[in-house]
C-alpha cells in the first residue's frame, strides 16, 4: 500500500499565466467542501498549494514562484449575479507570512479569467462561437467590480497563442483586451481624501507630495525626485536596499492611513496587497530589464510600482488601470509627469518595457469618474490536473 500517497490528497486544479503574472486556479466546486467556503480552512490550504509560509522565501514546496506576482490564487465559479457569467475571487499568498490577503484585485490574472472559465465549463455551450470574440462577463468580488474580458475564440476553442507581444513575457500570445468597468471605489470619490494632490507627512522620513486614489486598486503615487531617484530603477537598485524598502514601506502605511483603508499603523503589516506604492517620472531614456531601451519618446510618463514590499518586475494589472485613471485626470502627479492635459490614454514605461493604457474620466459634482479603464494583456494555460495536498491540513 502506498501511505505516501494516501497522505496527500488532490484537487483539480490549473496553472496559468495571465499577463505578467502566473497563478493556481481552482473552480469552486472543485475544491475540498470545508475550502468552498471562506476562512482558515481554505486560507490553509492555498498556503499551502502555493508553499507559505516559507522562511528561506523560496517556496520550494509549492506551487509559488517565491515573488508577488508568482504567489497567487484564483477561485471562480458560476456568477450568483443573473448579468454575469462568473464571480472571481482573488488570493495574493504571503510568501513569508502565514496569510492569504483577499483585500483587492489582480489586474493581470484577471485576463486569464476569461479563458478559464470557458475550459471549466462555466459559460454556456451556446455562447461560444465557432470563430470570432466571446465576451465574458465577471464579478471580481473581492472589491466588487465588473471586469469585461474579451476572448479570442478560433475553431470554437480559445485561441492562446498569437504574435501580441507583451513586456515581461518572454514568449507572444493572443491578445485579450480587458475592460475594468468602473473601477473607482462604489463608496465614493476615486480620490478618499478629496484632494489630486496631498501633502502626505512621514515622521522619520519626510512630507511628500502624493496622488491618493481608488481606481482599480488603492494605490498612493509620489514623485520619484522627492525620495531621491531617477524613476528608471530596475528591481535590482531597489529591492537588494533594505533601507529603501523599509522607507517604502512607511510611506505605504501612513498612506493607507490617510485613505482610510486603516485604523492604525499596525494594521498595514496584514494588509501587504493594498494599497500599493508607486513613483513617477516624466519621460527618460532607460534600459528595460530584458536589455532593450525604452526611449522618452515612446513613452508619456515612467512609472515603478512595489507589490507585496518588492519593485514589481513590470506592472500589475490593478496598478496599471490606477495610473490609466489618475493620467485622465488633469493636476494628479501621474498626469503632470505626463505633460499635464486632458488625456484618455497613456503609454507609460515599467521596468521590462512599456504599455498603453486608456481610461475616459469624466468630472461631476461629487467628484471625478472613470466610466471604463481598458487594457491589452494575454493568458494561457501552463498546466492542468490536480495539485497535491498533505491531507493533514484539515486536521
Amino acid at each position: 500500500m502506498d501511505t505516501h500517497t494516501q497522505s496527500q490528497i488532490k484537487v483539480p486544479a490549473t496553472y496559468m499565466r495571465g499577463g505578467t503574472s502566473k497563478g493556481v486556479f481552482f473552480n469552486l466546486e472543485d475544491l475540498p467542501v470545508q475550502a468552498q467556503v471562506p476562512g482558515k480552512v481554505r486560507d490553509d490550504l492555498l498556503l499551502r498549494v502555493i508553499g507559505s509560509p516559507d522562511p528561506y522565501g523560496k517556496q520550494i514546496d509549492g506551487m509559488g514562484g517565491a515573488t508577488s506576482s508568482t504567489s497567487k490564487t484564483v477561485i471562480v465559479s458560476r456568477s450568483q449575479r443573473a448579468d454575469h457569467d462568473v464571480d472571481y475571487l482573488f488570493g495574493q499568498v504571503s510568501i513569508d507570512k502565514p496569510f492569504v490577503d483577499w483585500s483587492g484585485n489582480c489586474g493581470n490574472l484577471s485576463a486569464a479569467v476569461g479563458p478559464f472559465a470557458i475550459h471549466a465549463g462555466l459559460l454556456p455551450a451556446d455562447r461560444i462561437p465557432q470563430d470570432g470574440i466571446v465576451t465574458v462577463r465577471v464579478w471580481q468580488a473581492n472589491i466588487e467590480k465588473t471586469i469585461l474580458v474579451h476572448v479570442p475564440i478560433v475553431n470554437g476553442f480559445v485561441q492562446e497563442t498569437g504574435d501580441f507581444e507583451l513586456d515581461g513575457v518572454t514568449f507572444p500570445a493572443a491578445e485579450i483586451q480587458v475592460d475594468f468597468v468602473d473601477p473607482a471605489d462604489g463608496e465614493g470619490s476615486m480620490f478618499p481624501t478629496g484632494n489630486l494632490v496631498d501633502d502626505l507627512i512621514v515622521p522619520n522620513v519626510g512630507t511628500f507630495n502624493a496622488t491618493l486614489i481608488n481606481a482599480g486598486i488603492p494605490t498612493i503615487f509620489i514623485d520619484a525626485e522627492s525620495i531621491g531617484y531617477r524613476g528608471t530603477e530596475l528591481q535590482d537598485d531597489i529591492n537588494n536596499d533594505e533601507q529603501a524598502l523599509a522607507m517604502f514601506e512607511s510611506i505605504r502605511a501612513h498612506g493607507a492611513l490617510k485613505m482610510g483603508l486603516i485604523n492604525a499603523l499596525e494594521e498595514a503589516q496584514t494588509r501587504q496587497h493594498t494599497p500599493k506604492i508607486a513613483f513617477v517620472s516624466k519621460p527618460k531614456r532607460y534600459l528595460s530589464s530584458s536589455g532593450k531601451t525604452v526611449t522618452e519618446e515612446e513613452i508619456d510618463v515612467v512609472v515603478r510600482a512595489l507589490s507585496m514590499g518588492k519593485l514589481h518586475h513590470a506592472m500589475m494589472g490593478t496598478a496599471a488601470v490606477a495610473i490609466a485613471s489618475a493620467a485622465c485626470v488633469p493636476g494628479t502627479l501621474v498626469n503632470l509627469a505626463a505633460g499635464a492635459g486632458k488625456k484618455e490614454s497613456v503609454v507609460f514605461g515599467h521596468p521590462s518595457g512599456t504599455l498603453k493604457v486608456g481610461a475616459k474620466a469624466t468630472e461631476a459634482a461629487q467628484g471625478w469618474r472613470v466610466e471604463k479603464a481598458i487594457m491589452s494583456r494575454s493568458a494561457r494555460i501552463i498546466m492542468e490536473g490536480v495539485v497535491r495536498v498533505p491531507s493533514d491540513i484539515f486536521r
